[in-house]
């Protein structure tokens, strides 16, 4: 077990086996399936991210250093989020860039009945140490509990 701490961008506390990406998450690739094909378990249909292209990422706590591509990466946040989709969390390893940020702050602020809390900033440590299916805990504090 270890501990990390990073920065809340979206507050929340949850417990979810991880998925884990050492690139970054081309939002709406990942996404598409999910949002308009009707895939409930947001299978990620992102052919360029090798660690997740084919894997759940609804009710996974989503591992990641950072999102990339589209300006429209908030927006499908909001939408997965809207359409209970979503990742249990995300989890970044650098600072999550504005496009994310807004996607998840947005979802969490006029989203009465979702949860999908957001930690930044959690080192490359954290992305060094987290593997596919550990159980992942983020506390209220901005703590991440990786077991």
């Amino acid at each position: 077990m270890k501990e990390f701490k990073g920065r809340i961008v979206a507050p929340g506390t949850v417990s979810a086996p991880a998925v884990v990406s050492h690139g970054g998450l081309n939002t709406l690739a990942s996404f598409q399936k999910a949002l308009q094909f009707g895939d409930k378990k947001a299978t990620c249909g992102d052919q360029n991210n090798p660690d997740l292209y084919g894997k759940q990422m609804a009710g996974k706590a989503l591992c990641l250093p950072r999102t990339i591509g589209s300006t429209t990466g908030g927006l499908v946040l909001y939408c997965a989020c809207s359409m209970k989709r979503q990742p249990a969390c995300m989890l970044f390893s650098e600072p999550i860039d504005s496009l994310a940020a807004a996607g998840a702050v947005l979802a969490d602020v006029w989203l009465d009945d979702v949860s999908m809390p957001v930690i930044d900033s959690l080192g490359e440590e954290f992305l060094n140490y987290v593997k596919d299916d550990m159980t992942i805990t983020v506390k209220e504090d901005g703590t991440v509990v990786v077991e």
